[in-house]
């Protein structure tokens, strides 16, 4: 089939049939508006022409292109240019897929973002403490930091949870349960909200057992939660960049540079794995050196 006629055919195939965004369906168009130039520009017409070493040849090239592609965007271009020769095959116009062979590039993985502790306690202390919903949004924020918890996880409580004084019982991916430690900043927090706020948004709404309540007495969801995340952070002036996992990473980093041993730090965050811990010791370790570089005579 000739090259524009399949490739035309591919995009209202994402748009119509599988009723792709026309943001995605754009990018896909993009990225394969290149790669039938590029084939054109070797000659070929048809698509029973490309090999193997065709798309090989072209991913190199753009790989290897100055400034270089972000590895997300190169990832993008091959699942457009893989999905596409698939298509072909799927619908029995071609008998052979050229990219069987083609492995997408493999991501950087990203360095995890943490506050310093004065930006966390600005964080923590943003909430009204005169206010209902600043009692509660603080008794959360002292919680997520505490315990590292995942706001999943922190949304996920039960008032039950929270029976043994200073631990709580998370549950984690895979329904798997652990105890965590929480210090008397977070206790104390929890302990205002469960007497003087949750009272009375319990009586707004139909009985739950959860620990943390909007302000219709619903459970608080997972992106409410974020909501109050974003919002102290706004109120504590911070410019530094926020997720939803800001206070797990900095609760990690903290205990790391305290001394904490790695694989306490692993427990504590419920990581099946230390090595996926162990990435918080880069971050320890970028502190490191800079303290050195500052600190000693010869450093520089």
């Amino acid at each position: 089939m000739r090259l524009e006629r399949a490739l035309d055919a591919y995009l209202r195939h994402v748009t119509i049939e599988r009723g792709l965004s026309a943001h995605t369906v754009s990018a896909y168009r993009r990225d394969l508006d290149g790669y039938v130039e590029w084939l054109a520009a070797a000659g070929i017409e048809e698509t029973s022409e490309i090999t193997q070493a065709m798309v090989g040849g072209f991913v190199a090239e753009r790989s290897s292109a100055t400034p270089p592609p972000a590895a997300t965007s190169l990832a993008r271009l091959q699942s457009s240019v893989r999905g596409w020769h698939r298509f072909l095959v799927r619908e029995g116009i071609e008998q052979d897929d050229p990219t069987g062979r083609l492995r997408p590039p493999k991501a950087p993985r990203r360095l995890p973002k943490a506050l310093t502790i004065d930006q966390v306690e600005r964080l923590l202390t943003a909430p009204s403490a005169d206010d209902p919903i600043g009692i509660r949004d603080r008794a959360l924020l002292e919680l997520l930091y505490a315990t590292g918890a995942r706001v999943s996880e922190a949304v996920g409580l039960d008032v039950d949870d929270l029976a043994h004084g200073d631990v709580l019982r998370l549950r984690g991916k895979g329904s798997k349960e652990r105890i965590v430690p929480i210090g008397s900043y977070a206790r104390d927090a929890i302990d205002a909200y469960l007497t003087r706020v949750r009272p009375g948004l319990a009586a707004k709404g139909r009985s739950s057992a959860r620990l943390f309540l909007g302000a219709r007495g619903a459970p608080l969801s997972r992106q409410s939660a974020w909501l109050v995340i974003r919002a102290a952070a706004e109120a504590a002036q911070l410019t530094v960049e926020i997720s939803p996992h800001t206070l797990r990473h900095s609760f990690a980093t903290h205990l790391l540079q305290g001394g904490a041993d790695v694989r306490v730090v692993q427990e504590l965050l419920g990581h099946a794995s230390v090595a996926t811990t162990q990435i918080y010791t880069h971050v320890s370790v970028d502190a490191l050196r800079d303290i050195y570089a500052t600190s000693h005579p010869r450093a520089v």
